[in-house]
């Protein structure tokens, strides 16, 4: 039953937890088994909870008890290493914060914990949560479970890979530009970039640009994202930027019954994309159809005539090299060469942020154009169904394009706010996972999660785990 228990996600673990089939200690022995077996191969997990047992007791005397019990209770959980966990190392993946050990938990750690959830260990990103690789000086670099030699992504990379692999049911990212959608996308899995605010970033570093950066859950199913968004959703009055409360939504949920209009969309307006993503996209439409929702390929101009993420990297470089140059004073021999191109770039003039920022206003309005027709809009996540490590360059279909170009699809959502889901719906030719990303307006979580549910029902790779069996028998 332990070796199965991995394979679970967390709804089924907090049932058979509740229904007293298995305890939460024999779930949170599993996965650290599953860490202890796997991740010398990976290296997704950078710090184990010591703790995550004893807390597996208390919760199953609470069990035998007859207590009240949380949605999630004794259920474990993973961490990226960005987020503040209380008495357990949050390193920022960097040595210049080697042993850093929060007195408080984040809000959404703590509102975790709360529901019953344990935390079973935090998980790698690169130096800073700032690039498209999970590698950096204190802990190294991160492997995709499906091809060690292909990326599992950045910039919670580490979280998507532990969750690939089993070692962990479900996880806490965080997204500024691709850091929650692509990883995902890259290994298999779920990921959930909320409207923006909707999860509080309080106890997360780092914070600039605030008005870009996202929190929320990454999984191996709909259900999960919505059990776990549903606990960490909401204003916690430290926030600013979290002020609407979750039971107010604009999507589906508010108009059950509503046959739905979806839009999709492969090219133009992302940059070049790989035919096979392509084609996965297409096929995810296609299934749509097939459950009833009205479906047809689409145009969104303003698409066509910005492009976010050069926006974007106007904008964040002023804002985040202070924060840098602030973290890093004294030591620059341990700064990693992602986070010193950040130092790097050069300043945005003033007469270029101010454009910068006023062309990110005109893309909210040409996405609130498009949503007055259609409630969702299916997409790429990423241009590619994999990378090697530190690319520098993607050749796709004969064209060569910057590595950057990864976050051609999901840097809009990041300036703008939209939510974003993410899911697996096809595989590559050499046994990549291909996924699939679906767009909705801002505070209509419920209608992104209703499609991510429709899709996974007729899914094509709908439970497929990765094959770690040859990592296991050479350790």
């Amino acid at each position: 039953m332990s070796t199965e228990l991995i394979y679970e996600d967390a709804t089924k673990l907090a049932e058979l937890i509740r229904t007293k089939t298995v305890s939460p200690v024999e779930v949170v022995q599993a996965h650290l088994d599953r860490i202890h077996a796997v991740d010398h191969k990976i290296n997704a997990i950078v710090t184990i909870a010591d703790d995550a047992v004893k807390a597996a007791k208390t919760a199953e005397a609470a069990v035998m008890r007859g207590e009240e019990l949380g949605p999630l209770h004794g259920v474990p959980f993973t961490v990226k290493d960005s987020i503040d966990t209380a008495g357990l190392q949050t390193q920022r993946a960097s040595p210049i914060f080697k042993g850093r050990t929060p007195d408080a938990d984040a809000t959404i750690v703590a509102r975790m914990k709360k529901a019953g959830g344990i935390v079973l260990a935090k998980s790698n990103q690169p130096e800073f949560s700032y690039w498209i690789e999970s590698d950096n000086l204190l802990s190294g670099r991160t492997l995709n479970p499906w091809n060690p030699d292909r990326s599992p992504g950045g910039s919670s990379g580490g979280e998507s890979a532990a969750i690939a692999a089993n070692m962990s049911p479900l996880g806490i990212g965080t997204d500024i530009a691709i850091s929650v959608r692509g990883p995902s996308a890259l290994t298999g899995i779920m990921g959930f970039k909320p409207t923006h605010g909707r999860i509080p970033m309080t106890g997360i570093w780092p914070r600039v640009p605030r008005r870009f950066w996202h929190a929320g859950p990454m999984a191996r199913t709909v259900r999960d994202l919505a059990l776990a968004y549903s606990v960490m959703a909401g204003p916690d009055g430290a926030d600013g930027y979290s002020t609407s409360p979750p039971g107010i939504d604009t999507g589906v949920g508010a108009k059950p019954g509503r046959k739905l209009r979806v839009g999709w969309l492969v090219e133009p307006g992302f940059g070049v994309v790989e035919s096979a993503v392509g084609k996965v996209v297409q096929a995810a439409a296609e299934a749509l159809k097939g459950q009833g929702v009205a479906v047809e390929p689409v145009r969104i101009p303003v698409l066509e005539q910005i492009n976010a993420l050069e926006l974007l990297w106007k904008v964040q470089a002023m804002e985040s090299k202070p924060e840098f140059r602030k973290a890093t004073a004294g030591h620059a021999e341990k700064i990693f060469k992602h986070a010193q191109g950040v130092l790097d770039t050069p300043d945005t003039s003033i007469e270029d942020f101010v454009d910068a920022e006023q062309k990110i206003e005109f893309m909210r309005d040409g996405f609130a154009s498009y949503f007055r027709g259609y409630d969702a809009l299916i997409c790429p996540v990423i241009p590619v169904s994999s990378h090697g490590h530190d690319a520098a360059e993607f050749i796709i279909d004969g064209q060569t394009v910057s590595s950057l170009h990864v976050m051609d699809a999901t840097a809009p959502l990041s300036v703008t706010g939209l939510p974003g889901l993410t899911m697996r719906f096809g595989t590559s030719s050499d046994g990549m996972p291909i996924g699939v990303q679906l767009v909705a307006p801002w505070l209509a979580e419920s209608t992104l999660l209703h499609l991510a549910a429709l899709l996974e029902d007729v899914s094509p790779v709908r439970n497929l785990h990765p094959d770690l069996s040859s990592i296991i028998a050479r350790r």
